[in-house]
């Protein structure tokens, strides 16, 4: 079928305010990273005068990543450490905290520092002029990856001209997991299937296919400075290839079912 190409939206200028942001973390054996991942964000976003939570999701750590969460939560009021206490990965860990948030508008960012904060912040503004959804690129103009290695990137590179070719759509970094959404927009994207990093392609293809507005800002990326990389490639291969499918099925099949409702307006009295 000839659909015709996805490019990015137009902000709603009817949109209502937003009033907290939710920072979503997931975390398994970073405590080399996690105390000065939380502080740059919290910190960052204190400085921008940004009312937020940061909440971390501790996925079953062996280490002592609880233990500084525990801490970090004692220090800073707006850290909130939960627990994931059912099956472990990636976007298991996102969905809890998805569900614990108490923000309208969420940023899911890495426990590694690899995420700028600054970008955030970009986020959270175009989220207030309106959008639904704000996607990062690390791959153009203005975007930074920085000691990105480059087999992974190569992977990467290829993974993403797939989605960006099937899906007729612009947004050429959808497998990141640095995005932002309204909450209304996670809410509309539900359920959730992806248990793994998988979930980074879910969120926005899902948005994009259920007409929430979007847009693509450039951002910058680097690599971890201590811990262990999370995602296996070798894994996730069919994973994300599954989850692919199944937005394909659902753009195509689905007669909109799913899409964006417009709430209806109240006759004035």
């Amino acid at each position: 079928m000839n659909q015709p190409r996805r490019e990015p939206s137009v902000p709603d200028p009817a949109a209502p305010p937003l009033s907290l942001f939710s920072i979503v973390i997931p975390a398994r054996d970073e405590d080399g990273a996690i105390t000065a991942t939380v502080t740059h964000i919290h910190e960052g976003l204190a400085a921008a005068a940004i009312p937020h939570e940061i909440v971390i999701v501790d996925d079953g750590s062996t280490d002592r990543t609880w233990e500084f969460l525990e801490s970090l939560g004692k220090q800073i009021p707006e850290v909130r450490p939960l627990q994931n206490l059912g099956e472990h990965g990636f976007g298991r860990a996102v969905i809890c905290g998805l569900n614990a948030m108490h923000g309208d508008a969420v940023a899911i960012m890495m426990a590694d520092d690899s995420d700028d904060v600054q970008d955030a912040i970009v986020y959270w503004h175009q989220l207030q002029a309106g959008y639904d959804c704000v996607f990062g690129s690390r791959f153009i103009r203005g975007g930074k990856a920085i000691d990105y290695p480059w087999f992974k990137w190569f992977l990467n590179r290829m993974a993403n001209l797939f989605i960006k070719v099937l899906f007729r759509i612009r947004l050429n970094d959808t497998t990141n997991a640095f995005k932002a959404y309204r909450r209304t927009t996670i809410d509309g994207v539900r359920p959730i299937l992806a248990p793994h990093f998988n979930l980074t392609v879910e969120l926005p293809l899902k948005a994009i296919i259920r007409g929430y507005t979007w847009t693509v800002v450039p951002i910058s990326w680097r690599n971890r400075k201590s811990g262990v990389a999370k995602l296996k490639i070798r894994e996730m291969g069919s994973r994300y290839l599954f989850i692919v499918a199944y937005a394909w099925i659902e753009r195509f099949f689905t007669a909109g079912d799913y899409h964006k409702r417009t709430p209806p307006t109240r006759p004035a009295n």
